[in-house]
């Protein structure tokens, strides 16, 4: 990747479809067996929060392993708006928060990515005042911010919500925000790296009960400590949090990405491929090995930060419910969806977390799958196989579940809204040709008459809009 100055508005990377002036859709020849090794990028829901968190450091921090997606593109768009200086370096991104210009992000550009809100935490807690809209629903369903204003409010902030924008400044004649007891009512990941955040730089010991435990508010926890604060607890339910008055310089790299490890694990059991990962953490991945076992595939680890998926000759259902880490992670609730059908007998999902998490069915449904929604259960009876069929994906995760799907169909799979699949996967086509996979790229006006050839491991073809 060419180095790259983030700015509000140059140097943006565009993706094939928006270069040649069309919408783009990804084609996919199926039934084709994939095989050989592929890294595993930096985590999407780490690099969003870690670059908020840079805000809390008046000095230069550097990145590392930081994906290429539209999200973090579009989060280092929000902090160009805020005056911070960024430059990007392959997968190593320089941030320079030195000089805050405004206490106010751009409801153009945080209407567009949730994770901006982070943004409120570090600089009520650097500036003193923070005013940024509400980032509003999402395809998946409502993730209201109450839990993120009552925490700052029990730390001794004034918060008011104004036409559509939260204000907070600290109140009573504090320079700093106080340290507090906060309970919360569920371990929510984005209110728990909120007030972590905010904590940091406060006055006294800040203990947040109930929090959540997922490995990217460890990695938080982690940049936070490498930039000097003092925290311990993360990775439990209950985070304390002993305020500094300032944080420095630090140079770290982020966590692999669970899901899309979780997702390429389902890919190889999906197409029979024996596949191998490398650059991740198997612990992260316990309750999916666990579920691909159950199933009919094993993974094995073949040395440090290496995992196989080795497919099974016969698999089975299983049932499955989201839940909070250390469970099985909602976000591959809709790829595993995708392997279920191709299991003998009936299996349920129960969607416990997102109330919209299920629109992929219909479009499964359209590639043979067999598949009925009750409330927030999908029921999935097994089929012999799937046909490849022209569908959409809703939401990131959809997305994942139909590629998956076309991978293992008779026929080719035509998906469109590659939007969504952009947001939340570096190269995802990229890695998958290097794989072996027919897989490609092409605007809607383009007609290639034949399928790729197999192509070999090869640079991205995907850049983020």
């Amino acid at each position: 990747m060419e180095d790259t100055a983030i700015t509000p508005s140059t140097n943006t990377p565009t993706s094939n479809a928006q270069a040649s002036g069309g919408e783009s859709v990804l084609k996919i020849w199926g039934k084709q067996p994939l095989q050989g090794q592929v890294k595993i990028s930096g985590a999407k829901n780490s690099a969003l929060v870690l670059m908020a968190g840079a805000l809390l450091c008046g000095e230069d921090c550097r990145l590392r392993n930081v994906p290429s997606l539209a999200d973090v593109e579009r989060m280092g768009e929000i902090l160009s708006a805020l005056g911070v200086k960024l430059e990007r370096h392959g997968d190593v991104l320089e941030i320079d928060s030195k000089h805050i210009g405004q206490s106010k992000a751009p409801y153009e550009l945080v209407s567009q990515l949730r994770a901006s809100f982070f943004v409120i935490g570090p600089l009520l807690a650097r500036l003193g005042v923070a005013r940024v809209p509400l980032p509003g629903g999402c395809a998946i369903g409502a993730r209201p911010v109450d839990l993120h204003v009552r925490g700052l409010q029990a730390m001794g902030a004034d918060v008011q919500i104004e036409h559509g924008t939260v204000n907070a400044y600290i109140s009573g004649g504090k320079r700093r925000l106080q340290g507090a007891k906060i309970y919360l009512d569920v371990p929510s990941v984005g209110a728990t790296e909120t007030l972590m955040m905010a904590a940091t730089l406060a006055e006294g010991e800040t203990i947040l009960e109930n929090a959540a435990q997922e490995p990217e508010v460890v990695d938080l926890a982690n940049f936070c400590r490498a930039m000097g604060a003092k925290i311990r607890g993360a990775g439990t339910n209950t985070i304390v949090i002993a305020g500094v008055p300032n944080l420095h310089s630090a140079d770290y790299s982020i966590i692999p990405d669970r899901i899309e490890a979780g997702t390429f694990l389902m890919a190889g059991a999906a197409t029979r491929s024996p596949i191998t990962l490398t650059s991740v953490i198997p612990d992260h991945l316990a309750a999916v090995i666990a579920k691909l076992r159950v199933i009919g595939a094993d993974v094995v680890e073949e040395g440090t930060n290496r995992l196989r998926v080795v497919p099974g000759v016969e698999y089975r259902a299983t049932d499955i419910k989201t839940l909070p880490y250390p469970g099985f992670p909602t976000d591959l609730q809709a790829p595993i969806m995708t392997l279920l059908t191709l299991c003998e007998g009936d299996s349920v999902i129960t969607e416990t977390l997102f109330e919209n998490r299920l629109g992929h069915v219909p479009e499964l449904n359209r590639m043979g799958a067999d598949i009925r929604v009750k409330g927030n259960h999908a029921i999935i009876r097994g089929v012999p196989f799937l046909s490849g069929a022209p569908v959409m994906a809703t939401d990131l995760r959809a997305s994942a579940a139909l590629v998956l799907a076309g991978l293992a169909a008779e026929g080719m799979t035509t998906i469109q809204g590659l939007h969504h699949m952009d947001r939340g996967y570096d190269d995802l086509e990229g890695k998958l040709k290097g794989l072996g996979a027919k897989i490609q790229r092409v605007t809607l006006e383009e007609e290639p008459g034949a399928a790729p050839a197999v192509a070999a491991p090869e640079a991205s073809l995907l850049t983020s809009p």
